[in-house]
């Protein structure tokens, strides 16, 4: 069984592997994504998980903060036009029994729901986007997105951007508290999931 920091570690920071350029990416979408999600790191710099009641479509909270979630949310939006805010409301709207009860709502918000890592898992899933974690170090491209529980209970959920030139070591960009970064995951995991959403235009 993978839990924790096994799974990137062995997978995919193999230090007797030969370093892969960072982010060397064939295709036109994921550079378009992976520098979206980029633009971010400086412009995001705190971290608020607060309930906000948000325009819809396309609505945000200031951009100066936000949770993990928002940085793919913004990264899709920047990149493509492709809003998960409504995806995500109109497939829960359509199908909420299939949604986790966590919070223990009756019916899809829109305010929150594209917001929360559970939700975005659940929407990927049935989209058919899923991919095996952790799979091979040659199966990861750049665009890819890991969710995962940090110490064994908490969501969350990154970019991963490719290797690093120097280490070979897995690069993500995520908001784990701190504000949007571009990093190896220092953190105390498990139950990783990989999921690769193409936008339409690609």
């Amino acid at each position: 069984m993978w839990t924790r920091r096994t799974f990137f570690v062995s997978a995919l920071g193999l230090p007797l592997l030969p370093p892969l350029p960072l982010v060397e990416a064939e295709n036109v979408w994921t550079k378009k994504l992976v520098r979206a999600a980029r633009k971010q790191i400086g412009v995001t710099t705190g971290y608020d998980p607060a309930y906000v009641t948000l325009a819809y479509p396309g609505g945000d909270i200031p951009r100066e903060t936000g949770v993990c979630t928002d940085v793919v949310i913004r990264a899709y939006r920047d990149a493509f036009d492709v809003d998960l805010q409504v995806l995500v409301h109109d497939d829960m709207t359509a199908a909420f029994g299939s949604y986790p009860r966590t919070w223990g709502l009756t019916r899809a918000d829109r305010n929150i729901d594209h917001r929360r890592v559970p939700n975005l898992e659940r929407y990927f899933q049935r989209q058919g986007l899923e991919r095996d974690a952790p799979g091979t170090r040659d199966d990861w491209q750049a665009g890819d997105l890991i969710t995962m529980r940090l110490g064994g209970r908490l969501p969350h959920i990154a970019i991963f951007s490719g290797h690093d030139p120097l280490t070979g070591n897995a690069m993500f960009i995520h908001n784990i508290g701190g504000g949007t970064r571009e990093d190896e995951l220092y953190a105390d995991y498990d139950t990783p999931r990989r999921f690769r959403f193409v936008p339409p235009e690609a």
